[in-house]
């Protein structure tokens, strides 16, 4: 059986978990933290999420796990048929992934703790939050999903990419990606409703004292 490596908390690791449950692939769940022992014998950066597959290789980042489930297990795919929407799909993962997260990742420790930033760095993640804002708006669909009828890997990278746009753009930036992009929230409504993101939703809630706690041993 394949194994995740990682923890709730992590908006990389439910990204992974929900494209396996939305599959239908059975997996076990091995929660472990960066940088610990464990998980540093599954992946050499000491990132989550990882995998271990069912012949004992171990994998990680986000983006070559749900490659590698798409390529080993094609039933009931993630991405489209038509080469060219595929296209759109792995565009759209690209623009939530840097454009979106990775920039709004900046100013996290700002959220989180008493980090300050000078006006500079909150002026440059704000114009690419507006860059990446400006072009999910160009390029998705909502017809619901983001590239039209079916649902794919790029919806499931969405939902968790905007985890961190979400709290970082109100409290520091003034500025909200739920009103930045026309059509997005009634799509995350919609994503959220589901029973898997319901589910990783509550394992999230749960995981967040244990993901603290480790948090602050750490300091």
């Amino acid at each position: 059986m394949l194994i995740l490596h990682g923890f709730p908390f992590s908006n990389y690791h439910n990204i992974v978990k929900h494209a396996l449950m939305q599959k239908g692939v059975p997996f076990e769940e091995h929660i472990v933290y960066p940088n610990t022992p464990e998980m540093l014998a599954v992946n050499p950066t000491g990132k989550a999420p990882a995998m271990t597959t069912e012949k004992g290789t171990h994998l990680s980042e986000s983006s070559v796990l749900v490659e590698y489930l798409e390529d080993a297990y094609p039933e009931h795919s993630l991405f489209p048929q038509d080469v060219e929407v595929r296209g759109r799909v792995r565009q759209l993962i690209k623009i939530s992934e840097l454009y979106l997260e990775l920039a709004a990742r900046r100013l996290l420790p700002a959220v989180l703790g008493s980090v300050e930033f000078p006006q500079a760095t909150l002026d440059e993640v704000k114009t690419v939050l507006d860059r990446g804002a400006y072009s999910l708006a160009a390029l998705a669909k909502f017809g619901p999903f983001l590239v039209g009828s079916e649902l794919t890997v790029a919806d499931i990278y969405l939902r968790y990419a905007l985890a961190i746009p979400k709290m970082v753009g109100p409290a520091k930036l003034d500025w909200n990606v739920m009103e930045a992009v026309p059509g997005l929230f009634e799509w995350d409504t919609m994503m959220a409703s589901t029973e898997i993101a319901q589910i990783i939703d509550a394992d999230q809630a749960a995981n967040a004292a244990d993901f603290m706690a480790y948090i602050s041993e750490k300091k």
